[in-house]
């Protein structure tokens, strides 16, 4: 798209269906190549990614060529299908409904890359659920609980 010109960073969070632990370790690089494939192919610039066991951060320099709800739903969909067609967890892998996306200026990117990478430390001391509305209070986004990702008491 000629004489369109953009700067926009988004952190996108989104939760494995169920908020259950299908993502491991000796998967999650493979994960994050494919995904990475994604965000490539659609003309957009991955600048980082972490997939947890139950939930995947991404940071995206995104262009305006696409709307984010599309990305999104290509990202999900396929990198499901990947899982799926290659067998890398016992039984069907889907995502939940939904995500997260929050918006970053150029002067925070190098901090928000850290967090991303940094996931399984943040974790040691807080939840998936404390950090997502951590985010939402942040960002001073109003919600609805029952809209929320499906969560899950580990300590039960």
């Amino acid at each position: 798209m000629g004489n369109t010109y953009s700067q926009i960073y988004l952190h996108i969070v989104f939760a494995v269906k169920g908020r259950q632990n299908l993502i491991r370790v000796e998967i999650r690089e493979e994960l994050h190549k494919y995904i990475t494939g994604i965000v490539t192919n659609r003309d957009q610039k991955l600048l980082s990614i972490f997939c947890m066991p139950d939930h995947t951060h991404l940071l995206i320099g995104l262009k305006p060529v696409i709307s984010i709800s599309d990305l999104v739903r290509d990202i999900k969909a396929g990198s499901s299908k990947f899982i799926n067609d290659k067998g890398l967890i016992k039984g069907k892998f889907s995502w939940q409904e939904g995500f997260g996306v929050f918006s970053y200026s150029r002067s925070q990117i190098d901090i928000v890359i850290r967090y991303i990478k940094n996931q399984e430390k943040h974790h040691h001391k807080k939840s998936f659920k404390e950090e997502y509305l951590e985010f939402l209070k942040k960002f001073e986004i109003e919600y609805d609980e029952k809209y929320l990702f499906e969560w899950v008491d580990v300590s039960k």
